[in-house]
């Protein structure tokens, strides 16, 4: 019963992911990229059809495809990324935020875009 409602658990989380991945691509804002490669993991753990569905979509499996084999994050995705998150540290900010909201927001914010800084772009 453990396995079933962990498959379940999995299976919601990549539709989640994938509906922000669809939204991504509508609204400039949110990022597409992150969204369909954590669909991508949790479909594999969850639903094996749904993963085959999301890795053979026109728009979401090239992204997933160059992640898996080479490890690499668009240049685009990277930017968009990197400035949504300065914008909305900035945003913070200027509404006031605590400086504890602040810090903790930063330094997650600032690991995230280290991490995407230091793969490799195509």
């Amino acid at each position: 019963m453990a396995a079933r409602s962990g498959k379940t658990s999995f299976r919601i989380l990549a539709y989640i992911s994938v509906a922000f991945a669809a939204i991504g691509v509508v609204l400039p804002l949110l990022p597409t990229t992150p969204f369909v490669l954590l669909a991508a993991f949790f479909a594999s753990k969850g639903s094996p059809a749904f993963a085959s569905w999301i890795e053979e979509h026109p728009s979401f499996g090239p992204a997933i495809s160059d992640w898996r084999r080479n490890r690499v994050i668009p240049l685009k995705a990277k930017v968009l990324a990197c400035s949504m998150m300065l914008l909305s540290w900035s945003s913070l900010v200027f509404m006031g935020a605590a400086g504890t909201i602040l810090a903790i927001s930063g330094i997650f914010m600032a690991g995230v875009a280290s991490y995407l800084l230091t793969r490799p772009s195509y």
